[in-house]
């Protein structure tokens, strides 16, 4: 930005225009990176209507494939997505007992509660009370019977998954349209909550089609516009402000503005990648000798928190590529969740190409207690990679990725299968860049203390 020119300690007419166009254009670009997870979560929402649930009626169960798109979503398991709208009253959250893993995130983004295994229940099941912003109505009587849950907002996803042991999917996804969903009124009646097999039909909760234009910033008002305003977000909500986007007025940017806005997107989308894939932070680095780096930044709990403050890098990096946060997604302990290991990049330090072939060599046995996986993303989409092979993941579960009597298996990635042809086989796709997640369910400690590790990527 060009100096402000100033006559007798006042700003010059042209100085002062040019001054606001930098000032706008600066605050729309911070907006964009604050406000993107809020867009993330409005896309998840609406993809999830679009496949013909309904609020509070019924919801998606799916294993994620090719044609869900949706950012870093995995093949290990079944999943289940509700949209909730506690405009209606309080709801109740009924979960069977078994090995279901979810959470509730409100509109905003932000992590309320950890459900099943993760949960204060574990895998017993039992009721969630979930309650609309400031409710003050009635409560049942057995209170103590239920995990009481406020948000501070009007609409919230419930994510689910089951963990099919065994590989028994038909099990899992039993477990899945078992879950009852309810308002609190009706919490003992007999109607069921419907889960809606979409396995086949293509689906798209991302933002994609919004991220770098003007339209980012209408779905932005239109959430701000129908939530109640939150307390720790009135600074940037101000910023907000100053940009058009405010509850209770309509959105109508003038010209000037719709292409600082515009802008304002591509550039915001563009840091974000640079946050998630060119990241400088040293404590990504899983490991010094190896390009594998961690997704999560911040171990210590769902909110990105820090000492003193909140570690907004690592919030960009984690919502660039993925949905939804909790505890128990970033918890380093072994035995407890999943880790997340990130590989965009070869043994040689170069990105991940979609024309070349690759080898992974995975040590065997895995640490791990339930199952582990290999899920390749498109790196423009952030979702499960689409080729004619039509398959994205290598699964412990589903494969036979652990030989009796070995002491390692070659992963292979590339546009061509590979001359063996029983060499488990991932499909890239030339022009295309692409990265990976190893996630390892149940990670035992040598997951953590570094005595066990994958190697790269290597060009074959």
């Amino acid at each position: 930005m060009e100096q402000v020119e100033f006559r007798g300690g006042f700003p010059v007419a042209d100085s002062a225009a040019r001054s606001f166009d930098a000032t706008d254009a600066r605050r729309a670009v911070e907006a964009y990176r604050f406000f993107y997870p809020v867009v993330s979560m409005e896309a998840i929402l609406r993809g999830t209507r679009a496949t013909g649930a309904r609020d509070n009626v019924s919801a998606p169960v799916l294993v994620a494939r090719p044609h869900h798109v949706g950012f870093t979503l995995n093949s290990d398991t079944p999943y289940l997505g509700a949209s909730l709208d506690l405009g209606r009253g309080p709801l109740v959250i009924e979960l069977p007992p078994g090995p279901l893993v979810g959470l509730l995130d409100d509109h905003y983004h932000r992590w309320l509660v950890d459900l099943g295994l993760p949960g204060r229940n574990g895998a017993r099941g039992g009721r969630v009370l979930l309650l609309p912003p400031g409710y003050r109505g009635p409560m049942p009587g057995d209170t103590d019977a239920y995990e009481v849950v406020r948000s501070d907002t009007w609409r919230v996803l419930c994510a689910l998954r089951a963990l099919p042991l065994g590989g028994e999917v038909p099990k899992a996804n039993a477990l899945l349209a078992s879950v009852r969903i309810r308002p609190l009124a009706q919490r003992d009646a007999p109607r069921a909550f419907a889960a809606v097999d979409r396995d086949d039909t293509p689906m798209d909760t991302t933002p994609l089609a919004w991220e770098d234009n003007l339209e980012f910033w209408r779905v932005l008002h239109h959430v701000i516009d129908t939530e109640p305003p939150v307390a720790e977000l009135r600074p940037m909500l101000g910023l907000l402000a100053e940009l058009g986007v405010e509850a209770g007025r309509p959105f109508a940017p003038d010209a000037r503005m719709e292409r600082i806005l515009t802008r304002a997107a591509r550039q915001g989308r563009d840091e974000l990648l640079v946050s998630a894939f060119a990241s400088r932070r040293p404590d990504r680095v899983v490991w010094p000798d190896r390009a594998w780096e961690w997704v999560g930044l911040r171990p210590e709990n769902g909110a990105f928190e820090r000492a003193g403050s909140l570690d907004v890098e690592a919030r960009d990096r984690w919502f660039a590529q993925a949905i939804v946060a909790s505890p128990a997604m970033f918890r380093r302990e072994p035995g407890t969740g999943s880790l997340y290991w990130l590989g965009l990049r070869d043994a040689d330090g170069g990105y991940l190409d979609g024309a070349r072939a690759y080898r992974l060599r995975v040590p065997l046995p895995v640490p791990q207690t339930l199952f582990w996986s290999v899920t390749v993303y498109d790196a423009a989409t952030r979702s499960e990679i689409a080729a004619d092979q039509g398959q994205a993941a290598l699964r412990s579960l589903f494969d036979h990725l652990e030989p009796e009597g070995a002491t390692h298996i070659d992963l292979r990635f590339g546009p061509t299968a590979p001359e063996d042809t029983e060499a488990p086989w991932i499909q890239t796709v030339p022009g295309r860049g692409w990265f990976a997640y190893f996630r390892i369910y149940g990670p035992r400690q040598a997951a953590f203390d570094g005595t066990w590790r994958p190697g790269d990527f290597e060009a074959c």
